[in-house]
């Protein structure tokens, strides 16, 4: 039986700590690169590493190493800030909005900033939607805006006011060096100052976007991967009857 209070990683053998690493070190290909990954995981606290591949990157060397975590911790007091709404299907939603709102419901999105990823934005937006989940473009009682990708914050605000908006989507799939962060809050801070923030939902998505981030930069909600446009549209709905936005 597991211990919740003691986990470890699972490997051939429940709770023999078996990891497999992978990464990168900026030294060239060979014996001495493969020693300095080994050691590099020894110092990471993990016992018996184990090189099992290595490619020559032209100067850099690339590494998978095997090897056994002793470190555990205690599931039981893991507390994860999420989004707390009851999901519904596409159906619900519309009934859901016949029911409590009674007009239709103004969604605008965009993949903001440099960013020119759309596959975020156009799983939750686009008809098709992904996976077999359709896009809010196809939902009764919601008007979706889908701007694209590489769209300025301040176009997507002035869409906003322009259709009367209830809720703004913001996609952010390029994040490194934080790049999503003054974007983000670049956002927010507009629509503070037109006066319009606490008129509408502000959700954020993408990889490195989680509840909790969303919420110190001053959205309403954030989603990670694996969200789908039910996700999205019932906390949309839900969060306009609560606040009184209808």
């Amino acid at each position: 039986m597991v211990d919740l209070t003691r986990v470890k990683p699972y490997g051939d053998t429940l709770n023999d700590g078996k990891v497999q690493l992978s990464f990168t070190l900026p030294v060239p290909y060979g014996d001495e690169a493969i020693e300095a990954a080994r050691q590099l995981v020894m110092k990471m606290g993990i016992e018996e590493p184990s090189v099992v591949y290595s490619k020559d990157l032209v100067g850099f060397t690339y590494f998978i190493v095997y090897g056994k975590a002793t470190q555990t911790v205690d599931y039981t007091k893991i507390k994860v800030p999420k989004v707390e709404v009851e999901v519904m299907t596409k159906e619900e939603v519309e009934e859901y909005i016949r029911e409590n709102i009674k007009r239709k419901v103004v969604v605008v999105g965009a993949c903001t900033g440099t960013d020119a990823h759309t596959v975020g934005i156009d799983a939750i937006m686009n008809m098709k939607g992904y996976a077999g989940h359709f896009g809010l473009e196809r939902y009764e009682g919601i008007e979706a805006y889908n701007l694209g990708s590489q769209v300025p914050n301040e176009e997507l605000v002035a869409k906003a006011i322009e259709v009367n908006a209830d809720a703004i989507l913001v996609s952010q799939v390029v994040t490194e060096k934080n790049a999503h962060i003054p974007n983000l809050t670049q956002l927010v801070e507009l629509l503070e100052a037109e006066g319009i923030r606490h008129k509408v939902v502000l959700v954020c998505g993408g990889p490195r976007i989680s509840h909790e981030l969303a919420k110190e930069l001053g959205y309403d909600a954030g989603f990670g991967p694996g969200t789908f446009a039910e996700d999205v549209a019932s906390f949309i709905v839900t969060e306009m009857v609560n606040r009184k936005l209808v």
